[in-house]
């Protein structure tokens, strides 16, 4: 339940119903946020597991994320998240539910970056019409972590333990992959909203500006009106 109406606007992030560890860096950890200097509430919108909308894009959650939009902004939030850069499906419509800002997925920010590539948890999944809904220009390359690696596996199944030095050497492998295969990269957009947690080792490992919901929030943040 969301608390009364704040008495400072906030950044309100749609959660799905998760159970697997958030470590700082994730965005549902509120040392990410504390650390931003970004006041935040979140929701969970139930029974919205991430196999649910990352797998199976279940269209019965469109509705509960709308609402959940909506009451957020009716308790003061002056932005709106998700917890899952899938939602970027749905972009428009939960912007068009609203009156303030919604920034759905860090893919969002893909047209506005010099040569980007996408690491994602779900590649087979990530679908055209997911990419076209959040702006992603055509023939931006796409890669996946190991579908049955450490980071996608206990992810994906929301189980309750993850290896998280494992989980970041899948992300880093991933976006190493992604350079080898398009070494005319200039940029690497991580999709899912656990990989902020790791983007100064894909950076380090890359050699490239790394981009996340994290990075693409705080931006939006600073730049609302006083």
């Amino acid at each position: 339940m969301l608390p009364a109406t704040a008495s400072v606007p906030f950044l309100g992030i749609l959660m799905l119903d998760t159970q697997f560890p958030r470590p700082p860096g994730d965005i549902g950890n509120l040392q990410t946020w504390a650390a931003l200097g970004i006041p935040v509430q979140m929701h969970k919108v139930q029974g919205a597991s991430p196999a649910k909308i990352v797998r199976e894009a279940d269209p019965r959650f469109v509705q509960p994320f709308v609402d959940a939009a909506r009451a957020m902004q009716a308790q003061g939030a002056a932005l709106i998240t998700t917890s899952c850069g899938f939602l970027a499906a749905y972009q428009e419509l939960l912007a068009s539910s609203v009156d303030v800002p919604v920034v759905s997925s860090s893919l969002l920010q893909c047209a506005q970056l010099p040569r980007p590539g996408v690491v994602t948890i779900a590649a087979a999944s990530l679908t055209p019409r997911i990419l076209a809904a959040a702006g992603v220009p055509e023939g931006t390359p796409v890669q996946g972590v190991a579908p049955e690696g450490e980071f996608a596996r206990r992810i994906l199944g929301n189980e309750l333990e993850m290896d998280i030095a494992q989980a970041e050497r899948d992300v880093v492998a991933a976006a190493v992959a992604l350079c080898q295969a398009h070494p005319q990269l200039g940029s690497i957009v991580l999709e899912c909203t656990n990989m902020p947690v790791y983007r100064d080792a894909v950076a380090r490992a890359t050699g490239l500006p790394v981009h996340d919901v994290v990075s693409l929030l705080a931006q939006r943040w600073a730049a609302l009106p006083a």
